[in-house]
């Protein structure tokens, strides 16, 4: 295909927000697949801290990390995304090159146990405040599963609600068919000051 998947998408625009050396955080780990490649990305000299709250994610992610020899360079936490605000480090805010975000329930895991609109919105907020400036915030939404429509909504809604001068927002969908994943990308963006470019 020549068009790219919204996993393709994702990949290259973080890829391109995030260099070695680069800070970048997983919001939903699952089963550690994004988190493995942010780690890939960061190289040995970045980091990437990973959130899920629950324990079977931190498990699966833990040994796929062990067994690409990657382990060292994540910090996982077993708490849910609406709280890494308090468990970043403070050094960190206003660095995270790059936040990844799969919605929906861990692969494979309980479907009972999905994210939420009002944490995942709570978690958003905090990411768009930690974000460096040309970093990247992407969203994979889900709607195949009870409540993932409800979410997908608030999310673009809050998406569209980022002043215009501080973000660019982007919306990808495959429109011709039923209930497919969509992706949201947001670029922190320069804001310029008075007095900027000016001689």
């Amino acid at each position: 295909m020549i068009l790219p998947s919204i996993l393709a998408s994702a990949h290259a625009a973080v890829k391109a927000a995030c260099p070695p050396g680069s800070i970048a955080v997983d919001g939903t780990i699952g089963n550690g697949h994004d988190t493995l490649f942010l780690a890939e990305c960061v190289g040995p000299t970045g980091h990437v801290y990973g959130f899920d709250i629950q324990q079977a994610a931190i498990e699966r992610t833990h040994t796929r990390l062990q067994q690409a020899g990657r382990r060292e360079r994540v910090t996982l936490f077993h708490t849910s995304h609406h709280l890494l605000a308090e468990h970043l480090p403070d050094d960190t805010r206003g660095l995270v090159r790059a936040f990844m975000f799969n919605l929906g329930y861990l692969p494979h895991g309980d479907e009972q146990v999905i994210t939420q609109p009002h944490t995942t919105l709570h978690a958003l907020e905090a990411a768009s405040s930690w974000m460096a400036t040309g970093g990247i915030l992407s969203v994979a939404l889900y709607t195949g599963h009870p409540g993932g429509a409800e979410e997908a909504r608030a999310v673009i809604d809050w998406a569209r609600s980022l002043p215009a001068h501080a973000y660019q927002v982007m919306w990808q969908q495959t429109i011709n068919r039923n209930q497919a994943p969509s992706l949201l990308l947001i670029e922190k963006k320069h804001v310029k000051k008075r007095g900027d470019g000016l001689s």
